[in-house]
């Protein structure tokens, strides 16, 4: 491996075998990259993160990032995080930000532009798309998709197989920014195994998406969902059952969703 003379490599860290470097990239004390990785220009890789194997990272990127707490954050602690642990042959894609204390599975995707804030664990095969913001002290599944702009606050938990299009908002906050009895109240959102929600959807605080459950487009959710029934409406209200074929249990289905997974790791059009 060649190292340039412009990559500032601290020497406590450990870089496997077959990795490729780009330039003006800085590697702090602690970090251990795995083999056959690939790093692209203007990487920042903060003490402590941990790389698996095959791991590739877009230009820019910053990996390990500690968070800053404003004077009047409600969710934010002044607490430092060890990390992030990002698993084998992850993704990263463009100008992302990977927060200290996040824990990656093997073959994650992440897409450009995307913000992954501290204290947050993404399952296997879980496809994070384009501009994406997922805040801290959340549980994301395996197999997932969250796409183009998806907004998922914080204490939120997604299950297996959940499906979040472009635009979706969620909020854990009821009181809207206003009085002291907020802070007893934060709760984010839970959407359980196989549930989807469609484009522009708004979940609102503490609400559960029961499994197999679907939010139409544009719908609001303020209320918890019912298991396996399609939700539409301002607010949405449950109007008929998801159609058999397209449920998890349906052989077929889960036989498609898994090459729709692996063709869509392919590329970096999210």
């Amino acid at each position: 491996m060649t190292e340039p003379n412009n990559n500032i490599i601290s020497p406590s860290s450990t870089i496997g075998t077959g990795a490729r470097l780009g330039q003006f990239i800085v590697i702090e004390d602690d970090v251990v990259i795995g083999d056959q990785c690939e790093i692209g220009h203007h990487v920042v890789i903060r003490s402590g993160t941990r790389i698996g194997n095959g791991v590739q990272i877009g230009d820019q990127s910053v990996l390990g990032k500690q968070p800053m707490k404003a004077a009047n954050s409600a969710v934010t602690s002044s607490v430092r995080h060890s990390g992030p642990t990002i698993g084998d042959s992850v993704r990263i894609g463009t100008t992302s930000i990977i927060y200290a204390g996040c824990d990656l599975a093997n073959d994650v995707f992440v897409a450009d532009l995307v913000t992954i804030r501290e204290k947050v664990s993404i399952g296997e095969k879980t496809i994070v798309g384009r501009g994406v913001a997922i805040e801290n002290q959340c549980t994301i599944g395996s197999f997932c998709k969250i796409e183009t702009n998806a907004y998922i606050t914080a204490y939120s938990t997604l299950g297996d197989r959940v499906f979040v299009a472009p635009g979706v908002l969620t909020s854990n906050d009821n009181f809207i920014g206003r009085t002291e009895e907020r802070f007893k109240h934060f709760k984010g959102v839970t959407a359980k195994d196989g549930a989807r929600l469609g484009v522009g959807a708004v979940v609102l605080p503490g609400v559960k998406l029961e499994k197999e459950s679907v939010l139409a487009a544009g719908s609001v959710q303020t209320r918890d969902s019912k298991e396996a029934q399609i939700h539409m409406g301002v607010p949405a209200k449950p109007v008929g059952p998801v159609p058999e074929e397209q449920l998890l249990s349906s052989e077929n289905n889960t036989a498609s969703d898994n090459k729709a997974s692996r063709d869509e790791n392919q590329s970096e059009s999210h």
